[in-house]
């Protein structure tokens, strides 16, 4: 694995953070075509987000299939309003996606802790 600067970072199994990370920057990467020769991007085309979506957040948010609700989501995250996600709004989505799940952690956590 590298670095932000390139460098090589870890030796051996990476922990389940750094390996869940390298998870979200290699989504993102296959997406947005970074990494492919053939393709040079800046972001994630509206056409992928939606194949994203359905492909790989389909479990966790509701209507991936449905075109109108992948465009409002697109909509949301564009935040320079380039038509494209880039990897700052991708990262808005998963931590959009992450905070609540938190949260019912929590509540899950503490509910346990009342009933015992």
């Amino acid at each position: 694995m590298r670095g932000a600067k390139g460098g090589e970072v870890m030796a051996g199994d990476p922990s389940e953070l750094e390996w869940a990370i390298d998870t979200l920057v290699k989504n993102y990467n296959k997406y947005s075509g970074k990494g492919c020769c053939c393709r040079k991007r800046n972001g994630i085309s509206k056409k992928d987000f939606r194949k994203m979506l359905s492909h790989q957040l389909n479990h966790m948010l509701t209507d991936t299939k449905n075109k109108q609700s992948a465009d409002k989501l697109i909509c949301d995250l564009d935040e320079n309003h380039d038509g494209r996600i880039s990897f700052d709004e991708y990262w808005n989505l998963i931590g959009g996606i992450a905070s609540p799940i938190s949260c019912l952690i929590r509540q899950q956590e503490e509910s346990v802790k009342f009933t015992k």
